[in-house]
């Protein structure tokens, strides 16, 4: 079964992990230092893939079967938002939501990278 990073609403405690229909955790953990994190007018956050100045951004790795991911999951995730490949911190890949390229709304965005946790931002916001 595909494994996804998820780093926003749905991971535990959040609105959204009723989407997950009791989905198995698999690890608390990071992922490798090659993202930029952005908040997308405020409503979720979205990763960004980069060659230089990224960092490792905090989040929760699931084991979900591709019927939940299609029924459930991507039906739940805002126009602004693709599904990606991305890169854990212990090199292993798993399925995340990236910031869509090219970007095709005007929803504004800000850059929390320095924060690197969606729940730490919230809390700050």
């Amino acid at each position: 079964m595909p494994l996804m990073f998820l780093n926003g609403g749905a991971m535990r405690g959040e609105p959204l992990h009723h989407l997950l229909d009791g989905a198995p955790l698999v690890a608390e953990t990071t992922t490798a230092a090659k993202y930029r994190f952005y908040s997308v007018g405020g409503q979720c956050p979205a990763l960004v893939p980069v060659a230089h100045g990224g960092a490792a951004i905090s989040g929760e790795v699931y084991d979900l079967t591709l019927d939940q991911l299609r029924d459930r999951v991507l039906p739940s995730e805002p126009p602004e938002l693709e599904l990606g490949v991305i890169e854990l911190a212990d090199g292993s890949s798993a399925f995340a939501m990236l910031l869509r390229r090219p970007q095709t709304s005007h929803v504004q965005l800000r850059d929390i990278t320095e924060i690197g946790d969606w729940r730490a931002f919230k809390a700050t916001a």
